[in-house]
């Protein structure tokens, strides 16, 4: 290293040096010496190749020097520029901080501006104080941890299509704790960087709530307590205004507290999820695991609340689609953070049955989607289960949701398969994976050589169309032997395993 220091310190001299000896043995020789006339010429011919070489390298010196004195110079100037500009651009700041107080401090309307990953990276105080968190609870969370699960599920829409660089435009009703209920006026506006691209959107609400507004919901309170806001003189014959007071209030005041315990155990996350394993029938196949996610109501004293106890209610008040969102949204995190060694449990699909209410619904494909992109879950990790009965009632629809669910990457299974009349001819319209064979005809397959024949048939021309099947309903080995025989693909029910949580 100190080698080519002191080299590169003296190679400038290297030239000159050479001139000055090829110049003294030059005059030596003539002066000196009785070398001829050739040794002269040749002598004399070095001294004038190394003038030139010298020559050349003072010019390349003086080149080089000329031009980093150019660079330097406009580095300089660059430099003056960029100091002008950061001045004008503080004293425009300075000029607009009174705006910016106003927009920070004093504007009721809530900004906050959100990047492409839908992480907050700014926020102004009236946001802060209507959400009643403080800046560090904000600033750098994703928008669901801000808003809350359910919001977001109900923005999520929107909020894709900000990302999308369209501005958008919405009202929505927030309940606040002391049970107030705001309307509020919400607008995304996409935010464009140098290169084009959507860089993130700013999140504007105004609250829109007016006076009649909060008296609508002074009435709405009264008539779900069972008292009408204006009197009703009208008696049904045969009753008085006690008897119809009475039945009116038990009636809505059930019906108030069942929906809001409901909301209120999907709010707190008080269901609990379950799985079952859906096993490969095939010895030795190597096929994964796969398994069915359900769903149970944790109670305090009588600890599980079976589904068919709460999903009618849920149906009733129309909370279906908030607590398919609420599993969707819990298995796929859950998937995020599966760490198994195991390859079979890496590729297993989970299964999701979906309300009709879901099915219909056409903000849930966007909302899968985004779940799916914000806890990096491929798509077909998922496989949404759709009724057979919904499949022969609604084909168009079906075949319209199946498409963008595909479009997600995720799979679909028609369950129920065979209980009423058989449809695949209804299915040629879109693929599916699977087709859940109806448990009450595998139930019976040991004793019916009916529902054999059926099941058999149903298998080979899945096999046909190349659907794999599963068996439901199957309660022993007898039961699993017979569906090996015929060459059913998968087996799910109490003769395979139990269900277990979700956790374990």
């Amino acid at each position: 290293m100190k080698f080519r220091i002191i080299f590169r310190a003296v190679r400038p001299f290297f030239s000159a040096l050479a001139v000055i000896a090829t110049s003294a043995a030059l005059v030596f020789a003539i002066y000196f010496t009785e070398l001829g006339l050739q040794w002269i010429t040749f002598l004399g011919g070095i001294l004038v190749a190394a003038i030139l070489a010298e020559a050349t390298r003072v010019s390349h010196v003086e080149w080089v020097v000329a031009r980093r004195t150019a660079q330097l110079s406009a580095v300089k100037d660059k430099l003056e520029h960029e100091t002008l500009l950061r001045k004008r651009a503080d004293e425009t700041i300075l000029i607009n901080y009174p705006r910016l107080h106003l927009i920070d401090e004093v504007l009721t309307i809530m900004v906050a501006f959100f990047d492409t990953e839908g992480q907050c990276q700014y926020h102004n105080r009236a946001f802060t104080e209507w959400l009643h968190l403080r800046p560090d609870q904000i600033h750098g969370q994703h928008i669901r941890k801000i808003l809350g699960s359910n919001v977001y599920q109900e923005t999520a829409t929107s909020v894709r299509k900000s990302l999308d660089g369209h501005q958008v435009q919405y009202e929505r009703m927030q309940k606040m704790p002391d049970g107030t209920v705001y309307r509020l006026r919400v607008e995304h506006i996409p935010q464009f960087g140098e290169n084009g691209k959507v860089s993130g959107f700013f999140m504007l609400i105004n609250d829109v709530t007016s006076p009649g507004d909060l008296q609508k919901q002074g009435n709405a309170e009264l008539k779900k307590a069972g008292i009408n806001s204006e009197v009703d003189t009208s008696i049904p014959d045969g009753a008085s205004n006690q008897d119809t007071f009475v039945a009116s209030f038990s009636e809505q005041i059930s019906g108030h507290t069942e929906v809001m315990n409901i909301k209120a155990a999907i709010e707190k996350g008080d269901f609990s999820l379950y799985c079952q394993l859906i096993t490969p029938l095939a010895i030795d196949s190597g096929e994964a695991l796969h398994y069915e996610i359900l769903v149970r109501l944790i109670e305090e004293e009588e600890g599980m609340m079976p589904p068919g106890a709460f999903f009618p209610l849920a149906e009733k008040y129309g909370l279906m689609p908030h607590l398919d969102r609420w599993v969707v949204q819990h298995v796929t995190e859950w998937i995020s953070h599966l760490n198994s060694p195991d390859e079979k449990m890496k590729n297993s699909v989970f299964f999701i049955n979906l309300s009709d209410a879901t099915i219909g619904d056409p903000s849930f494909p966007e909302f899968l989607q985004l779940t799916l992109m914000e806890h990096g879950v491929p798509g077909a990790a998922l496989c949404f289960e759709i009724p057979n009965s919904e499949l022969t009632s609604r084909p168009t629809a079906i075949a319209e949701f199946a498409q963008r669910i595909r479009q997600c990457g995720s799979l679909l299974a028609i369950s129920g398969f065979g209980h009423d009349r058989i449809s695949f001819d209804l299915i040629r319209g879109f693929r599916v994976e699977f087709l859940k064979i109806d448990g009450s005809i595998i139930f019976n397959i040991l004793r019916d050589p009916v529902e054999l024949a059926k099941i058999t048939a149903i298998n080979r021309v899945a096999k046909l169309i190349g659907v794999k099947t599963i068996a439901e309903l199957v309660e022993n080995e007898e039961t699993i032997a017979k569906l090996r025989e015929v060459g059913i693909d998968y087996a799910q029910g109490f003769g395979i395993s139990k269900p277990r949580p979700l956790s374990e």
